[in-house]
Parts: C-alpha cells; structure tokens; sequence
C-alpha cells in the first residue's frame, strides 16, 4: 500500500504537468480537444492524490514503522484518532494535505465549470495544474512522506504531546481548505490577465470561491485559537505568534476581497483592484506556507527545519507571486476598469472598507516579517510582540468598525449618508447605552472598556438594523414587515450575520480582556480559594493512567453561597515517557458565556501545588461569533444568485416564454 500511496504520488506529478502546459497551449492556439483535456486530466489528479493520502494514513492507523514518517510522528499505544490525525501533525503530512485539497478544488472546478468559457477555464485549471506541479515536486524531492526504514523500527517515536488533541483534527484541514481555497480566485485571476479580459463569467465565478475559502479560513483560525486557548494553559486566546499572523494575513486580504467582488459582481467596478487582491491574498497564503515550513520560525506548527526545504518553497514563492505580479504589471492596463461611483455611496464604503483592511494586512505583514528580515541581514535577533500590533492594528481596525453598520443601508452608485444616519439612531443609542452601563455599573474606571462594549454593540445592533429596514420595520404593518424579513436574499441575511459574529467576537474580546481575573497561588489538598465572587476548593491531585502518557488530575470543587459543592474542574498534568515532554491539560468549567479555567503548576517538596486560575467573563463569544460568521457566510453562499452554473441565457428564454417583461 505504502509503494501504491508514493506511485499515486508520481502519477499526480505527471498528470499536474499535462494539466499544466496541455490546456493551456489549446487555449493559445484554439484546439477544443486540448482544452478538453483539462477536465478529466484535474480530476484523476485529485484521485491519485486522494489514493497516495489515504495509503499514508492507513501505513499510520496500521502503525507500520518501516515508513520513516510514521516512525517520527506515532506510537502503537497512541489512540486511533491521534494516529490519524498525525497523518497531518508533521511536515510531509501536511504538505500532502495541502496538494490534496489543491487537486481537490481543481476537480470541482473541472466538474461544475461546465457553463465556463472553454479558454478560462482550460487557463484557470492550467494555473492550477502549475501550482499542483510546484508542490508535487516539493514533496517528492525534498519532503518524501513515503520513505522506507530498513530495517523497521519496533516502536515509533510517538506525536508531538501537544498535537494529540481533537482541534489539531479539525484545525489544518479547516485552515488548508481557507488557504489553498484562494488558489481558485488566484487561477481566475492569472488567466484572465493571460486573455486580458474580465467577462461575465469570471465575475460570477470569483465571489462564490472567495466565499468558500473565507469561512474555512475563519473556522480554522477559530478552532485554532481555542486549542491554543485551552491546549497550551496560558489562557490567552491570541498571542500575536508569527505562525497566527501567517493565517490572520490571508484571512484580512480575503475579506478584502469579498467586500471587492461585491462590488465587481452588482456594479462592474473594481475589478482590476478585485485581481490584485485575489493575487494578493493567495500570495499571502504561500509566504504563510513559506514561514510555517521552510524553518525560519521556531512554533509548535513549524515542523520543517531542513534548509533546502525552505529553498525550494522560496523558489515556489517567487515564482507564483513574482510571476502573477509581472503578469498583472503587464497586462492590467489593458483591462477594462469597471463603473464609476459617487464617493458617497455603498461602492465607495466598501473601498473604504479595502483601504483600512489591506493597511491592516500590511501593518501584521511588517511585524511579522521585519523580524526575520533584520535576523537574515545582521544576526542580530529582535522580538516584535503584542504592544506593536496593538499600537498599529487596533487604531485602523476601530474606525472600520465604527463604519461597518453604514455601508448596507447606503445605496449603490450614490448614496445618503445622513440618511443611513438616521437609520442607525436605535443602534447608536444602544451602543451608548452598553458604554452608560459599563463605566457606571461595571467599571467606572475602564474607559477603553466601555467604549469596547459601545463599538461591540453597534456593530450588533446596526446589523439588526440593516435587516429591519430591508424588512420595512416601522413603515408598514408588522405582518408585511415579516413577510418582507423572510423573502429577503439571503445573502442580505449573510451579511448582516456575519457583522452581528464580529460584534460578539469584540464583545467577548472585551470582556475577557477588561473585566477578567487572574490568582496565582499554592494550594494544599482542601483550601479554598475566592476569584471573581466565587469559590473553588482543592480537593488534591489523583495519578490516572493514559493509554501512551501518565497523569496527575487535579480536582477543583465549585462551592454555592452556602458552601455546598455546585460542579467540579478537573485540570491535568501529563506526562508523555517516549518524548518526555509534559503537558499542561487546562480545566475548564462554562458558566453562560464566561468560563472558570484552572491550570497547574509544579508540585511543591511540601505538597502544595502551584495553581493559576483565571475567570474569564464573556470569553466564549470570541469563538462563538467566529462560528456565526462563518455561517453568515454560508448563509451567503446559498443565495440563489451566486448558485453556480446557472446561466444568463437560461434564465432569459425563462423570461421570454412567460411573456414577462424587464425594466
């Protein structure tokens, strides 16, 4: 199976060539069949490489040691779920993960693009091929995951202690989906520079993959947050890490870029600005592959630390970004610019919106990147923490998101802003409502605080806003008001719930942040200790037995005014004897939105335990409103406008056999 998986491998590196040079050249010289060949051609890619994963990951599930990858990354005695999920927990798993979903798009291209231009879409599956060939030669030269032992190992040298968790199950593959998602808008892009033309077909076609790659790359930065969070035991949920700003990176260009295509796909405007930043958001997918897997960073996701790894993926980089940028230098000019629109206007808040987002992109990529740059050139190291992002990020991200509730209630082409204004007046007064509240009942001294849970508010509000006006609230009878709310688009619906997942981000943000609490403390078996109002009693530490660790449990007793035990948290301490390395396994207990969370620390000569305990108020909604985003952007995606392969030309002889007519 091990010799199919890498045979499987080869075989996709030959196909991604072919798919590659073959449709592309029929594009250039006019031959329908060698265009035709990019469909079936994508599509048995995806499946040799969906073969060459699966051999992998059942040489892990079946334990077989002789393949050098599974050696370093498993153990007999680790459970089933963490075998397979360390398929992807290490460099050359995750590279083929990687190529995987690449080939995996290219098919759906392949297989619903049937209403595309026969030259875009032999081009946009040739850009793919290119990228597949990039990557497929990547693996194979310089990061084989099918290598052999002779002879083989007994026993393997088990996961990283901290990957054996269910969020690194869902965490990469949510991420990779998000990251190699743009490579579609990147492909459109790239050949519609290659044609030198943007058609009807290429704008219906970018909105919705740009859709589809954001919500994964939201939900993976979520989830990856929240193991982080409760993984790591230092309760923070955001630590400016390099390795979290080479997914935040692409996650802000890609919201960019969403707000763009909307306006590329309802006004025709933008559209030249709309290909840089789906050239730029791919790009910036890649340097964030680059810096994960190349070795220039030391994180607990960096696994590649061979240099002509990072070589290779240099080359890869400059190859695709360079090249693409060449070509757009070349070429853009050439295009056709799109509508023009008053300054006031939905169009000019959305650019509005693209300015501070790809500034704020820029200011994460400085921080990031400066780093390593004075390293490469002096020797000399310096750290670039979170008191830089905050100066730098947060003072563009706050007049964004005091602009966020105007743009939908503005109209295309020109707009009134005093009358959106006037719109959002409910909204204002709540926001005002939520800082009153907050500097007089909560914190009379936490200013920044109060102005936090005012912006969290209005960004809440002003989404339910947006639907109420839509809805007619207020100007007609409450029944046609909701009648009108349930036959509205749904991607109105998207939008506005996915600016009410922002507002509940923020607010949790704000809440954690602000009005959180923190003890350090020994503690000896039977002490109780008060946090935030509330009382914990230590009821000691208890060994268990894990099936590939050891652990000590210690066990928290939640006590009620009276005195009596009203819930239980566990934290733990494990210990991993293949790679002695310990763990700190976080005790959490969710009251509402909030959480308690307790972590240990060393164990005293006199049998105290040092414990660190934190009450985190409204902590949940970080994560929770990453999740309502995500479905305001799937709620988006259904909208029947933005169904792919539905056809102008369909839709119009509708319209003539019923006689309707179109003003």
């Amino acid at each position: 199976m091990v010799e199919i998986g890498h045979f499987a491998l080869v075989l996709a590196l030959a196909l991604a060539l072919v798919q590659m040079i073959v449709p592309l050249v029929g594009a250039r010289v006019g031959s329908q069949p060698m265009m035709a060949v990019a469909g079936p051609v994508t599509v048995t890619g995806f499946a040799l490489t969906a073969l060459s994963f699966t051999a992998l990951a059942i040489a892990y599930a079946r334990s077989d040691f002789s393949v050098a990858n599974v050696w370093e990354n498993s153990h007999s005695l680790q459970p089933l779920i963490y075998k397979i999920t360390g398929t992807w927990g290490n460099h050359e798993g995750s590279m083929l993960l990687w190529v995987l979903i690449l080939t995996f798009f290219g098919a759906l291209v392949a297989v619903f693009g049937t209403n595309l231009p026969a030259t875009l879409k032999a081009n946009v599956l040739a850009v793919q091929g290119a990228i597949g060939t990039a990557f497929f030669l990547f693996i194979l030269v310089t990061s084989n995951p099918f290598a052999r032992l002779s002879p083989a190992p007994v026993e393997g040298r088990d996961l990283n202690p901290i990957l054996q968790d269910f969020g690194l199950a869902v965490h990469p593959p949510l991420l990779y989906l998000g990251y190699v998602g743009f490579s579609v808008c990147f492909s459109f892009s790239v050949a519609a520079l290659i044609e030198g033309r943007i058609d009807a077909a290429w704008a219906r076609w970018v909105r919705p993959w740009t859709l589809v790659a954001w919500i994964f790359l939201t939900g993976g930065i979520a989830v990856g947050s929240y193991w982080a969070y409760y993984e790591l035991g230092w309760g923070g949920f955001w630590f400016w890490d390099p390795v979290e700003n080479a997914s935040f990176m692409p996650w802000l260009a890609g919201t960019a870029l969403l707000h763009s295509a909307i306006v590329m796909e309802k006004r025709s405007a933008l559209k030249i600005w709309t290909l840089l930043l789906a050239i730029l958001t791919f790009s910036l997918s890649l340097l964030g592959t680059f810096l994960v897997r190349s070795g220039v960073l030391t994180s607990v996701h960096a696994f590649a630390t061979d240099p002509t790894r990072g070589v290779f993926i240099l080359a890869i980089l400059m190859l695709f970004i360079g090249g693409s940028l060449a070509l757009f230098a070349l070429r853009a000019s050439t295009l056709a610019a799109g509508g023009l629109f008053q300054p006031i206007s939905r169009e000019g808040a959305l650019v509005l919106n693209n300015l501070f987002l790809t500034t704020a992109t820029a200011t994460v990529l400085i921080g990031t990147v400066y780093p390593l740059a004075v390293e490469a050139l002096s020797a000399d190291k310096i750290s670039v923490g979170a008191p830089f992002f905050n100066m730098t990020f947060t003072p563009l991200m706050v007049p964004l998101l005091l602009l966020v509730p105007f743009g939908p209630l503005l109209a295309w082409k020109r707009g009134d802003v005093l009358a959106a204004a006037q719109r959002l007046m409910v909204a204002f007064a709540a926001a005002l409502l939520a800082a009153l509240v907050t500097l007089i009942f909560i914190d009379g001294a936490s200013v920044l605080a109060a102005l936090g849970d005012g912006l969290a508010f209005w960004l809440i509000c002003g989404a339910l806003t947006d639907l109420a006006v839509k809805a007619g609230v207020g100007n007609v009878a409450l029944n046609v008001s909701a009648r009108r709310l349930v036959g509205l688009p749904r991607s109105i619906f998207g939008t506005a719930i996915a600016h009410l997942g922002l507002g509940l981000t923020l607010l949790g943000m704000v809440g954690t942040l602000c009005f959180g609490a923190e003890r350090i403390l020994s503690m000896h078996a039977g002490e109780t200790v008060e946090i935030a109002g509330r009382a914990l009693r230590f009821d000691g530490l208890y060994p268990a037995p894990g099936p590939n660790y050891t652990e000590q449990n210690g066990r928290f007793v939640l006590l009620n005014a009276a005195g009596a035990a009203s819930g239980e948290v566990t934290s733990s301490k494990r210990f991993y004897p293949v790679r002695q390395m310990t763990t700190t396994e976080a005790g959490i207990r969710t009251l509402g939105f909030s959480q308690l969370y307790i972590s240990l620390g060393d164990e005293g000569a006199d049998g105290s335990v040092v414990v660190r305990i934190w009450w985190k108020p409204l902590v949940t909604l970080i994560w929770g409103g990453g999740l309502v985003m995500m479905v305001g952007g799937a709620m988006s995606l259904a909208d029947r406008r933005l169904r792919v392969g539905a056809p102008a030309r369909r839709r119009n002889k509708t319209v003539a056999a019923g006689g309707a007519g179109v003003s």
